[in-house]
């Protein structure tokens, strides 16, 4: 940040830099935000979970299912786009995410469920 004369600006705004943080400190964040910009698929899984909209800054994603499920927009690295979703993200103004099948929270439950009808 320092590098592209970014920090003084961002000191004045709603971002927050931080060094690394904790799983749990950083699922904090995730919870009490309203949006999320990232080139992470974990962070993309998780935030698709919790229904908090997703910006990723990529051409592609390694989590398909979560751009057909509208949870998620592929914004590359066109400026316009991604000035045009922050805005209509931050103005409730845009189509919310369907839930992804089967990321609800019960994955264990059913692994439980299998292993007693396959296996005991």
């Amino acid at each position: 940040m320092i590098k592209f004369n970014l920090d003084n600006d961002l000191n004045k705004s709603n971002i927050i830099l931080t060094e690394p943080l904790g799983y749990l400190d950083f699922l904090n964040l995730m919870i009490n935000t309203k949006l999320i910009i990232t080139d992470s698929g974990g962070i993309q899984e998780e935030a698709s979970y919790l229904k908090i909209p997703i910006l990723t800054l990529k051409e592609n994603t390694e989590r398909p299912i979560t751009v057909e499920k509208g949870t998620n927009t592929l914004i590359g690295n066109d400026f316009n786009k991604l000035k045009m979703n922050l805005e209509n993200i931050l103005s409730n103004s845009y189509k919310k995410g369907q839930t992804i099948e089967k990321w609800d929270g019960n994955t264990s439950q059913r692994i439980v469920a299998i292993i007693k009808e396959k296996v005991l």
